[in-house]
This record gives structure tokens, C-alpha cells and sequence, in this order.
């Protein structure tokens, strides 16, 4: 047996085992020994994020069931994990739709996605199982055949809430078979959105088509004639989205686009736990309801004063787009890594220069005149720039309320990838592909968040101003990469430097390797490397010690300690190689018709590029753009 068949086999074995069936007595032993199997869906929701973990950080709690699905959002997590833990504990809370407000892109979607996903997996672990009575439509808790005479005593018992009534046709069974309990069966409950168990989803199409039997169930009409009545529970289909997130989840996407008899009709689930139909008294139901919309239709919702009612019936919270942009490259990754680009390479950068453009598209302009919108996206990711302190910084994200909820969408940032993708011959695009990609549609008004003139013009300067970010991470990139390719260079220049800081703190003198004569230590030379990296004067005699005493415990445990094994250090000894090189880099790369000894050094150049990520081609047109930025120096 293969390894797929065999998990296969153990898939199938797993769903057979859950296929659980028993009496109402058996039932309640199992209630009696773990008495969540009845808990009400915002506990059971509560429960399945937090058995994921929790992580303190100093902003708060980060729930790890959101771990590599939503990036960004750790503050607007921390809001709807509050609800949930009120709503849980069976607070007034609970009787509200939860509404997520934010612009297209900002994972409103994807945040309910990974929720229904996760409570389909959660209700086949013993953790989350939970059963119903058998044959009921609406797949209830069997609790609901204990009369409400008794239920005060038994839930003290039981240890539990017993909270609703039977739906329309398990009352009429219950009437048919002389109340007798024993009558009914009780079996275990998968959630499955597919199936249509304990998740529903409502997606509004066009309003001249809606009819609330999307949402309550409707009458089978081929039913009546055989029942005789359109009041017979048996006559009536049970399988509007209400009826089927019972127990569940139940998710209303553009809640506020829709006719107020459907957005009614959602807030009496969510306040009464009751579904209205036409023909029944109300239905009780249990399930959280989780609504979304974007910004432009809740401003309208707020300014109307005829949904006043409906505003004390909501709890809000905003998503707005990532303000860090090591949170937005995140999100692109994620989005990139659900397709398939076997045929074409994105060059290191590419997704940092998408992200940083779009953050600047996000950002308000700072009051601190001395700030520029750029040092705000670098504050906001946190680089240490003006000696802002860390409460200056949240002062900072103070200063607009409505910071994030405008700008370029990550679906913005792909439609700019595609573009780019499209226009290049080469099997790989680079981040002035992207740019030159980003003007584009930026002049053109492809963008449809910035629409206008001055918003295209906007753009175009925020282009503008990535660009030159972007310029000084080429040169710095290839730099390096010529340092790093010409290892022995930097070793060399690491050995000279350890043998003068030895030869200084111990006052002794080191021999001239031409000569053999014995001279001074060239505290100059130190100094040079030093002085890169901002190490005083008054402090360097400490920094050479610190480094020796790291050599000579390296070597005591046997282990090699080399120029880059010190990352200070390291960052001096680049430096200090960066000036030699650059004429190296401005003659290897604008020279047409290299000699052999320049061609081996931009195969190492370019194979040291290699490890790092680049292609034969994207190393080729860095290695090009970098000789030009150095020839206008």
C-alpha cells in the first residue's frame, strides 16, 4: 500500500469512527462525564481558538490560531477574540452581529474562511464534539427534549445551559410519540460547509431575485398535498442558511448591501436567537453570526439616521489594510504561494518594493514636519530612525483614526505582478519591472482607489520615492555581494585586524610580513574599520578586547571563528571593502567587452547572487542597474 492510499485508509477509518449513533440515555452520560459537548457556539468558537495557544507579547495576546492566515491584524484579533470571550460567557454581547468593516483586501474573507475551516476540523476532534438529535433538520441539542419544567435541575446536574426549544418538526414528532424521550436518537455532528452542517453562508446576488427562503427555509409544495396543511412542519424545507448554521457559524457576506428585510431578519437570529418564517412560530437557533462589509457602505449605514436601532445592535471592528511592511511582503507570499509560477521567477526585492508602495499609499501624512511620509512606513516597521521612542511611534498611529482604511490593496500589488509579468520577455521580473509596472497603471488610473489626478500624481511620487529606496538597496546588495565573493579578501583583512588589536592592548609589536622587522601596530588601520561601524575613540580599546576575547574562546572550543563571525565587526570589514570595490563594481559592470580576469569576477559576483535568490537573469540586470547608479556617482 502506497503512502497515499494508506492515509486515505486511515481517513475513511477516522470518519467511520465518528459516525456516532446512541439513545437519549447515552446522550446524557456523555454530557454528564464532559459537559461542553453542550456548550452554545460562541463557547464552542472561544474554546477551538484557544486550545491553539496564546503568545504575550508586549502589545498583548497573539492567538495562534491565526498564525501564517492573517498578517497585521494582531490589535483587530485581540477585539474579536474580546467579543468572543464575553459572548462565551453568555454576556449581553453575545445577542449582537459581529460586523467587520474595511476596505477590499484587508481579510474580512479570509479571517471566515480559517474560522469555518477550523470549527469543521475542531467538531471531529473529542475537544469539539458536539451531537444532535437524528433527523432533525436543524440537527439541535438533544437537551432541547428535557421539558422546561425540569431543566433547572437537570442542568444543575449536568452542569450545563439548556437554552431553546425543539424546532417545528421534532415538536411534532414529540407530540406524535406521546413525549416519550426514548423515541428519539441522538448522533454525533461533523460541521461541513459543503454538506450544509452547522455552517451557512449568504452571499446577496441581485435584490430583484432575493427571496428570504434563502435565508428561513420554504414550503414543498409537492408536500402539501400529501400532509394536507402548509403548517405541517413536514411540508416545509427546513434548508435556508439560518436553518443550517445552527449549532454553528453562520456568515453574511455585504451584510449592508442588502434590503433591510433581509438585514432585519439577521439581527432578530442574532438578538433573539429566533428564526421567523411565515409559517411557524419563531425557530430557536444557536449560532454566531459573523457579518462583513466594506467602508464606503458602513458610512453610509452610520450617517443614515433611520438605522439608528440597528447601530446598537452591531459590534463593530475595522480592519484596515498593514501598515508594516514586513507584514505586507507576508501577505504577498501568502497570496503568491496559492498559485502556481513554475515559469517565472521573482527576483529578491520584488515583494519589499510592492509592499513599501503600498504602505506609503496607506499612510497619512505625519504632523511632525520633520518626518517625512517615508520615515513614517520605516518608524511603522520598525526601524529606529530620529530617535523616536516607542510612545512617540504609538502617539504616532494615534494621529489618524482613519490611517489604513484607504490606499492600494494587496490585490492591487498582484494586478501590478501580473502586469509586469506580461510585459517582459524574460523568464524573470525584477523590482524596476514592478515600478515601471506600478507607473503605468498608476498614470493610466488603473488604480481605482486613486482615480483622480492629484491621486495618480500621488502615486507617482510615492514611485518616485521607492525608487530611490530601492537604489541604495541595489548598490548595497551588490556591494556585498562582491565582498562576499572575494571571501579571502575579507579574511585577509580580518586576520590583519586581530593581529594589530592583539599587538595594541598587549603593547607588543607585530612583524612587517615583507620585511620580517618588527613595527608598531597600525592604529590607523584599526580606526578605519572601526570608525564604520560608529565605534569611538574612548571606546575602542573595549571593542578589541571584546573581539579577542571572542577569538580566544572560539579557539579554546575548537570552533572557527572568522571575519563574519563577529556581525559588528563584519559590518566594519564590508564597509571598509565597499570603498575599495566600488571602482571594481563600476568597471566590471559597465564594461561591454570584459578581459578574462573581469569575467571571473562576475561569475563569482553572480554566483554569490545565486545563493542568495537571484537568477542567471535577474543577477545579470542587477548587476547592469548597480554599474549604472555608480556610473552617475
Amino acid at each position: 500500500m502506497s503512502e497515499i492510499t494508506e492515509r486515505l485508509t486511515q481517513y475513511r477509518e477516522q470518519a467511520q469512527r465518528l459516525q456516532w449513533e446512541g439513545s437519549f440515555e447515552e446522550y446524557l452520560e456523555i454530557v454528564r462525564q464532559n459537559p461542553k459537548v453542550a456548550r452554545l457556539s460562541h463557547a464552542r468558537i472561544y474554546d477551538m481558538i484557544m486550545e491553539a495557544g496564546v503568545r504575550e507579547t508586549d502589545e498583548g495576546p497573539e492567538y495562534r490560531f491565526f498564525d501564517g492566515k492573517l498578517f497585521s491584524l494582531a490589535p483587530q484579533i485581540r477585539d474579536i477574540m474580546e467579543y468572543f470571550r464575553a459572548a462565551a460567557a453568555r454576556m449581553d454581547v453575545r445577542k449582537r452581529v459581529l460586523l467587520l468593516i474595511g476596505p477590499p483586501g484587508t481579510g474580512k474573507s479570509t479571517l471566515l474562511i480559517h474560522l469555518k475551516r477550523g470549527l469543521e476540523l475542531y467538531s471531529r476532534t473529542d475537544a469539539g464534539a458536539l451531537y444532535g438529535i437524528k433527523g432533525c433538520p436543524m440537527h439541535e441539542e438533544p437537551l432541547h427534549l428535557i421539558p422546561h419544567e425540569l431543566r433547572p435541575e437537570v442542568a444543575r446536574e449536568l452542569g450545563v445551559v439548556i437554552e431553546g426549544d425543539l424546532c417545528p418538526l421534532c415538536q411534532w414528532r414529540w407530540r406524535e410519540s406521546g413525549q416519550d424521550w426514548t423515541q428519539f436518537r441522538v448522533e454525533r455532528v461533523i460541521f461541513s460547509e459543503r454538506d450544509r452542517v452547522g455552517i451557512g453562508t449568504f452571499t446577496p446576488g441581485d435584490p430583484k431575485d432575493l427571496d428570504t427562503a434563502l435565508l428561513v427555509g420554504s414550503l414543498d409544495f409537492s408536500k402539501i398535498a400529501e400532509y394536507g396543511s402548509e403548517s405541517d412542519p413536514r411540508a416545509f424545507r427546513f434548508d435556508g442558511e439560518f436553518n443550517v448554521a445552527n449549532r454553528g457559524l453562520m456568515e453574511e457576506q455585504e451584510w449592508l448591501k442588502q434590503p433591510r428585510d433581509f438585514m432585519a431578519l439577521l439581527l432578530t437570529l442574532a438578538q433573539e436567537q429566533n428564526i421567523k418564517t411565515g409559517r411557524y412560530a419563531l425557530i430557536y437557533a444557536d449560532e454566531t453570526v459573523i457579518a462583513h462589509s466594506n467602508l464606503h457602505e458602513y458610512e453610509k449605514f452610520i450617517a443614515n439616521p433611520e438605522n439608528e436601532a440597528m447601530k446598537n445592535r452591531v459590534y463593530v471592528v475595522q480592519l484596515p489594510y498593514a501598515l508594516k511592511v514586513d507584514d505586507e511582503v507576508a501577505i504577498y507570499r501568502k497570496m503568491l504561494s496559492e498559485g502556481l509560477l513554475h515559469d517565472t521567477h521573482i527576483a529578491p526585492h520584488v515583494l519589499e518594493t510592492a509592499a513599501w508602495l503600498s504602505v506609503l499609499s496607506r499612510l497619512s501624512k505625519p504632523k511632525d514636519a520633520s518626518l517625512t511620509l517615508l520615515d513614517k512606513a520605516k518608524l511603522y516597521n520598525g526601524d529606529r530612525i530620529k530617535e523616536y521612542s516607542d510612545h512617540q511611534i504609538q502617539q504616532l498611529k494615534r494621529e489618524d483614526p482613519r490611517e489604513g482604511l484607504t490606499g492600494l490593496s494587496p490585490r492591487d500589488a498582484m494586478n501590478v505582478l501580473t502586469h509586469a509579468m506580461g510585459q517582459t520577455a524574460r523568464p524573470c521580473i525584477n523590482p524596476i519591472d514592478y515600478l515601471r509596472a506600478a507607473k503605468t497603471f498608476a498614470e493610466t488610473g488603473r488604480f481605482l482607489s486613486h482615480h483622480t489626478r492629484e491621486d495618480q500624481q500621488k502615486l507617482v511620487d510615492y514611485i518616485a520615492l521607492v525608487r530611490g529606496e530601492y537604489d541604495k538597496t541595489v548598490k548595497k546588495t551588490v556591494m556585498k555581494a562582491f565582498v562576499h565573493a572575494f571571501d579571502q579578501a575579507a579574511q585577509t583583512l580580518f586576520e590583519n585586524y586581530l593581529q594589530h588589536a592583539e599587538a595594541d592592548i598587549q603593547k607588543t609589536k607585530v612583524v612587517d610580513p615583507i620585511t620580517g622587522e618588527p613595527r608598531e601596530p597600525d592604529v590607523a588601520f584599526l580606526r578605519q574599520i572601526e570608525e564604520q561601524i560608529g565605534v569611538s575613540e574612548g571606546a575602542a580599546r573595549a571593542f578589541r578586547e571584546e573581539i579577542l576575547l571572542k577569538a580566544g574562546s572560539a579557539a579554546r572550543q575548537g570552533r572557527p571563528f572568522r571575519w563574519d563571525s563577529h556581525p559588528r565587526l563584519q559590518e566594519g570589514i564590508e564597509r571598509r571593502l565597499f570603498a575599495d570595490v566600488r571602482n571594481l563594481v563600476r568597471t566590471t559592470t559597465s564594461t561591454k567587452t570584459p578581459d578574462k580576469d573581469q569575467e571571473e569576477k562576475l561569475r563569482a559576483v553572480k554566483d554569490r547572487l545565486k545563493e542568495d535568490g537571484y537568477c542567471e537573469h535577474c543577477a545579470a540586470a542587477l548587476l547592469d542597474y548597480a554599474g549604472s547608479l555608480l556610473q552617475r556617482e
